[in-house]
C-alpha cells in the first residue's frame, strides 16, 4: 500500500470551489460561524461526502461527522478533520484544508476500493475560530465538556443573535448529544501558520504538542494632566509604567527558549489625547510555552514584576487571568503514525510544536490524537493572502491517508 496517492488536483479543486463561498477581493475568504456563508460552505461539504457513499450525523451544536463505515462497524471511527469557519479577513487554507484532505482520504479509498476494519468519518467543528462567537474552539469543546452546551448556546455576536438561533436557522441544529459520539483516534491536518518548515525548506512537520497559553487582562491606573505644566517628577504617567510590564512580557518569553511566547497586542490609552498625560492603560498579555511547569514560572515571574511595579511606581494595577489552556501534548501512538507515514512517503521532515490552539487540542481529551502540519507562504495566516502549495498539501494528505490506515487497518 505504500505507492497508495491521493488526488492533488482533486484536493486542490475542492479547496478553490469552498474558497469562492465568501470569497474576498484581496483573494482570501470571509465565512463568520453560523452566517448565511457558513451555511452555503457546509451544505457543500456535506453534499460532497453524501456523493462519496458518507452517511451525516449532526450534534447538538451543530458538529458535523460524515461516516464511511467500517467492515466491523462496531469498532469506534478513526475521524479526521478541522473547521469551515474562517477570520473576517481569513484565507483559503485555515481549516478548510484539513476538513476537505480528510474527505480526499475517503475518495482516495472509494476510488482504489479499499475497506477499512474501522469506520473513517470526515468531521468538522463549529465555530473553530472564534471571530463571531466567543469562546473559541467551540464546537470541540462543548464536544469533550470543556464546557457546558447552555454556555455556548447563550453565546452572542455584535448583534444579539445567540449561537443556538443560528444553529437552528441555518439548519444545523442537530440531535446528537456532543460527546456520545464514539472517536477511537483523531488526525488533523493544518497549514502550519507560522514560517519554521518553509525557513527550514521541510514539507512535513510532525506535531508533538501543542503550546499551552495564559490570557490576561492588565489595567495600569493613573492620573492624567496637562502634558506642559505638570512636571515629569510629578506625574502618575499610567502608559509609561504600562510600557514597563509590555517589555517584560517579552523579557520573560526570551528567557525560557526555544518555546517561550510573549505577547501585548492589544493596548487602549485614555483619554488617548495628545497633550494629556494618560490617566489609564488596558492591554493584554499572553504567555505561551509547550511546558506546563515553565508556563507556570512565567506566569509567576510576570505577577512578581507586576507587584514589584505596582510598589515602586505607586500607581493602581491590576492583572486578571482570562483565558487557561494547558500544554497539549499529543498521544505517542498518533505521532508515531505521522512519523512512520512520513517516512515511508519519503517527505522531508522536523518536529515543529504548535503554537496556535486548534480543536485537535479538545479532541485530545476524548481519544488518542495527533497533528499534521504543511507549510505556509512567509508562515501568514488569519491573512486574506494565506497562501500554501499544492505540492505540499497533497504531500500532507497523503500522510493523513497512510496515518489514518495505520490505525482503521486495511481489511484483508
Amino acid at each position: 500500500m505504500t505507492s497508495l496517492r491521493i488526488n492533488g488536483a482533486r484536493l486542490w479543486d475542492s479547496l478553490m470551489e469552498l474558497a469562492q463561498i465568501g470569497a474576498t477581493a484581496k483573494g482570501g475568504v470571509k465565512r463568520l460561524a453560523l452566517t448565511d456563508l457558513d451555511k452555503q460552505g457546509r451544505d457543500l461539504v456535506v453534499r460532497w461526502g453524501r456523493e462519496a457513499g458518507l452517511s451525516v450525523t449532526v450534534d447538538q451544536i451543530g458538529n458535523v461527522f460524515m461516516r464511511r463505515a467500517g467492515t466491523n462497524d462496531a469498532l469506534p471511527p478513526i475521524v479526521s478533520g478541522s473547521h469551515i469557519d474562517t477570520q473576517p479577513t481569513g484565507g483559503k487554507f485555515d481549516g478548510n484544508y484539513g476538513v476537505l484532505a480528510a474527505l480526499e482520504v475517503v475518495r482516495t479509498l472509494n476510488d482504489h476500493n479499499i475497506h477499512t476494519e474501522a469506520p473513517i468519518e470526515v468531521a468538522f467543528w463549529t465555530n473553530e475560530e472564534g471571530s463571531r462567537f466567543v469562546p473559541v474552539m467551540m464546537g470541540s469543546g462543548v464536544f469533550c465538556g470543556a464546557f457546558s452546551l447552555e454556555t455556548a448556546y447563550s453565546a452572542k455576536d455584535t448583534e444579539g443573535k445567540t449561537v443556538h438561533d443560528e444553529l437552528k436557522r441555518i439548519g444545523y441544529l442537530g440531535d446528537e448529544v456532543p460527546g456520545q459520539h464514539r472517536i477511537g483516534a483523531y488526525f488533523e491536518t493544518h497549514i502550519e501558520q507560522g514560517p519554521v518548515l518553509e525557513d527550514a525548506d521541510k514539507v512535513i512537520g510532525v506535531v508533538p504538542a501543542v503550546m499551552g497559553l495564559s490570557w490576561y487582562d492588565c489595567v495600569v491606573s493613573g492620573m492624567e494632566a496637562h502634558a506642559g505644566p505638570t512636571p515629569m517628577g510629578l506625574r502618575k504617567d499610567a502608559l509609561q509604567v504600562a510600557t514597563r510590564i509590555m517589555q517584560e512580557v517579552v523579557a520573560i518569553a526570551n528567557r525560557y527558549p526555544p518555546y517561550g511566547r510573549g505577547t501585548v497586542g492589544m493596548v487602549q490609552v485614555f483619554p488617548n489625547s495628545r497633550n494629556v498625560i494618560p490617566g489609564e492603560v488596558k492591554f493584554s498579555i499572553d504567555l505561551r510555552n509547550v511546558n506546563e511547569e515553565l508556563l507556570t514560572t512565567m506566569h509567576e515571574e510576570m505577577l512578581a514584576f507586576v507587584q514589584a511595579t505596582r510598589q515602586q511606581s505607586g500607581l493602581g494595577i491590576s492583572v486578571e487571568r482570562v483565558s487557561y489552556y494547558p500544554p497539549c501534548p499529543f498521544h505517542p501512538d498518533c505521532v508515531d503514525a505521522v512519523r512512520k507515514a512520513t517516512a515511508e512517503l519519503g517527505y522531508s521532515t522536523m518536529d515543529v510544536v504548535s503554537g496556535a490552539g486548534h480543536d485537535a487540542i479538545y479532541a485530545a481529551r476524548l481519544a488518542p490524537s495527533g497533528m499534521i502540519f504543511v507549510p505556509c507562504k512567509d508562515g501568514i495566516s488569519h491573512n486574506e493572502i494565506e497562501d500554501a502549495k499544492a505540492e505540499h498539501l497533497e504531500a500532507g494528505c497523503n500522510v493523513l491517508l497512510h496515518a489514518m490506515l495505520e490505525c482503521a487497518v486495511i481489511a484483508r
